[in-house]
């Protein structure tokens, strides 16, 4: 197979990255919120096979969205440089980016936009599909063998959250050529080698679907529609247009590298000589969260402010937790709970190491005290 690129496929221009999937858009893979999350609980289906409904914000969402990118596109610019900076020196300057689609690629081109302003280089980059419980699409990692030197590629994501995804892609990459080692532009779990930041704060990309993804859904691995020498599966949503804000997001950000630049040379080499050995200390906290609420399926509790938003755009949530002091950077979680008839429990500053976590409603399980 071969890649799919921007406008054919996807809203970003062609350099920014080659999308390493197989195009969807033509197939029905939505499904309603409810039944598609009783159907993933109850095991007749895994999470991968459907899509969620594209959560449409309304306006008072869109001004939220809007106000957290001005509050915080100074700070992305610094977290984007210095993982740069960390990547660039564990793989040199022929590094090559693997963004993990969807929410890894508008960091993937971020991190390919600084490598051009701070270094000219020129770094390839493609996106490829993950699925926890399934693995990595391999047809993507023999494409990425045969163009590339498997040593010089770098997996990138947004963030992390319990460090599912990071043990999901060790254990895909084990026995292969590729290095596991994950990075990501925060790392709140603290289960990444290569971070730009391990504070938890909102990510603005996290706040929305596929209108700040390139137009592009989640992927898909459904046995129906993905053969055995296909890419992994999305959708182009093509006519969300209209509401497209991953140019605006990426140019509010990159607007920010010069003032960051400084900084980031300044602070990059101590970074770079820390011990970041990942400690999964995330995933511990998550576990005490279970036996706080009568959760013992830990793939129904979410961690951190991007995971978090995820479950309450398109899962059935059924609280939130949020720290005392994490102030404005939850407003929208607050909005999007209100919408959805949520209740968000603050709890004390040392109950959690993220500012909040959102757990899915276990009504379809089996084994969680409601």
């Amino acid at each position: 197979m071969r890649p799919l690129y921007g406008p054919a496929f996807g809203s970003y221009p062609a350099a920014d990255v080659a999308w390493l999937l197989k195009d969807l858009s033509g197939a029905r893979l939505e499904a309603p919120t409810e039944e598609r999350e009783a159907a993933i609980q109850a095991g007749r289906a895994h999470y991968a096979e459907s899509l969620p409904v594209e959560y449409q914000p309304g306006p008072a969402y869109q001004r939220l969205f809007h106000e957290a990118l001005a509050e915080s596109a100074e700070r992305l610019a610094y977290a984007v440089g210095l993982v740069t900076e960390l990547i660039l020196d564990a793989r040199g300057p022929d590094a090559v980016l693997a963004s993990l689609a969807r929410a890894g690629t508008p960091v993937g081109v971020l991190v390919r936009r600084w490598a051009r302003f701070a270094h000219g280089l020129d770094l390839p980059h493609y996106a490829v599909s993950i699925v926890r419980g399934r693995g990595i699409d391999t047809v993507a990692l023999d494409y990425l063998a045969a163009h590339h030197d498997p040593a010089q590629v770098m997996f990138v994501d947004g963030w992390t959250g319990k460090g599912a995804i990071s043990r999901e892609l060790a254990a895909a990459l084990a026995g292969t050529p590729f290095a596991p080692d994950l990075a990501v532009l925060a790392d709140p779990g603290r289960c990444a080698p290569l971070y730009g930041t391990r504070d938890d704060f909102l990510i603005p990309s996290a706040c929305l679907n596929s209108t700040v993804s390139g137009l592009v859904s989640r992927t898909v691995l459904n046995d129906e529609l993905i053969g055995p020498g296909d890419f992994h599966g999305a959708k182009f949503y093509a006519e969300l247009a209209a509401d497209d804000v991953s140019g605006l997001f990426l140019d509010a950000v990159c607007a920010r590298f010069g003032d960051v630049a400084e900084r980031v040379a300044k602070d990059a080499p101590a970074l770079l000589a820390a011990d970041r050995t990942p400690d999964w200390s995330g995933w511990e906290a998550v576990r005490r969260v279970g036996e706080e609420h009568g959760v013992d399926d830990l793939n129904l509790i979410k961690p951190g402010v991007g995971e978090t938003t995820r479950v309450l755009l398109r899962r059935v949530p059924w609280k939130v937790l949020a720290r005392a002091d994490a102030g404005a950077g939850l407003d929208h979680i607050r909005l999007l709970a209100a919408e959805r008839g949520v209740p968000v429990l603050e709890v004390a500053p040392d109950a959690i190491p993220y500012a909040c976590v959102g757990l899915i409603h276990p009504r379809f399980g089996q084994g969680a005290v409601q």
